[in-house]
């Protein structure tokens, strides 16, 4: 089998463990292999997408979260780690990072002068910007093969198994 018969390392692994496995019904690998390989190239477009803006994965998701929200692009701690699914250590430490590159900036919460608010930076608008945008074309490139029905058809049957 080939890719020019339209199979790909994924029908070989199943083709193996079928002759191991015959009892067992591997179909869901049809899927499942496919889609943890689309990961993986997903992950590296991202690694290369926010590197050409300078920044980390993590810098990128806090930035992000940030950029997402209503000016002035501010948020408490606290929402912060609601919006990027990380504790609250971990995120302590990611905003001494950012604060000291200058990418984010801790300002009184007016209305409760025992809280902060993190705000995006200048820098950090630019870089996420940049970041997102070389995404955008990144990602655009991986489906070039796919028409504009196939991608919506792919999105919606995502959204289903998500």
């Amino acid at each position: 089998m080939s890719e020019r018969d339209g199979s790909d390392e994924v029908d070989l692994l199943i083709d193996a463990w079928s002759r191991r496995l015959p009892e067992v019904d591997l179909t869901p690998l049809d899927v499942w292999s496919r889609l943890r390989r689309a990961a993986l190239r997903l992950s590296k477009l991202r690694a290369e997408a926010f590197a050409s803006a300078d920044l980390a994965s993590w810098e990128f998701d806090v930035l992000a979260a940030l950029r997402r929200a209503e000016p002035p692009h501010q948020l408490s701690p606290a929402q912060l780690i609601a919006a990027t699914m990380i504790g609250s250590a971990a995120m302590t430490n990611r905003l001494d990072n950012l604060q000291q590159r200058g990418l984010v900036d801790r300002v009184p919460n007016l209305g409760d002068r025992r809280s902060i608010f993190v705000r995006i930076a200048p820098e950090g608008i630019e870089r996420v910007d940049a970041a997102m945008t070389q995404l955008a074309r990144s990602e655009a490139e991986a489906l070039d093969g796919l028409g504009r029905d196939d991608q919506a058809a792919l999105s919606e049957l995502l959204r289903r198994l998500v």
